[in-house]
């Protein structure tokens, strides 16, 4: 986390475009059968780890160092830093009313903080002239930071589509970071968390919804053993 928070302010002091991934198994395993996504996440200012069994794989790997940067807890940590940074944030995602109730707890919670903006698109894809009164809007609020709350895939899409045409500093795709920090939904607590069953307490509040996400998850062991035996390889991007 530390890491990261360096890496965003050193963005925004240098106003250089990036757009940060924050990814669980579900991301990597969107990624098998689409080259162009793979891409887009290689491509990526940083690649953090979301779940606990993508820090411990890391850590069998030899990287000591990794510790989760969970999505929830990096837009909590760079909203504190943001009273003394001034830094401003633009809030693009949620279901209707996810986002304006975001910006007011985040208000609530870090006194002093600047959010510059909301949108929440339709479940649909925007048309053009939609999608260019977007960029319109966050260009004129002098947002530093972007939360993008449309999980994966289309968050890590959207951001390499319009990182050049923002040229925020900063944009984050956070997924349900926007529903947990809302209170729209109940998040898990610290202690499953931490046990690496944060998907099990997902999957039991919305079953119909993320059955097919967390279905993966035997596939994503299969290919972690095809890659231990060296049966498949996965060659530096």
């Amino acid at each position: 986390m530390t890491q990261a928070l360096g890496v965003i302010d050193r963005w925004i002091a240098g106003r250089t475009s990036h757009y940060i991934c924050v990814t669980p198994i579900h991301g990597i395993m969107e990624c098998q059968n689409d080259p162009a996504l793979i891409d887009i996440f290689n491509a990526s200012g940083l690649t953090v780890p979301d779940g606990m069994g993508v820090v411990w794989l890391l850590k069998l790997m030899g990287h000591a160092e990794v510790s989760r940067v969970y999505g929830p807890d990096l837009m909590q940590a760079v909203c504190a830093a943001s009273a003394e940074k001034g830094w401003r944030h633009f809030l693009y995602g949620g279901a209707p009313g996810i986002a304006g109730q975001l910006a007011q707890e985040l208000q609530e919670q870090f006194p002093g903080i600047q959010i510059v903006g909301t949108y929440t698109p339709p479940f649909r894809p925007l048309t053009a002239e939609e999608d260019a009164a977007v960029v319109q809007q966050i260009q004129g609020s002098g947002a530093d930071i972007v939360w993008v709350g449309i999980s994966t895939p289309k968050q890590e899409r959207w951001m390499s589509e319009h990182r050049e045409r923002l040229g925020v500093p900063v944009l984050v795709g956070v997924g349900a970071a926007f529903d947990f920090l809302s209170g729209a939904k109940p998040q898990a607590p610290l202690w499953i968390q931490r046990s690496g069953l944060e998907w099990l307490f997902r999957l039991a509040s919305e079953p119909r919804r993320l059955w097919r996400r967390y279905a993966q998850y035997p596939l994503f062991a299969l290919l972690l053993l095809g890659q231990a035996l060296k049966l498949r390889r996965y060659p530096p991007a």
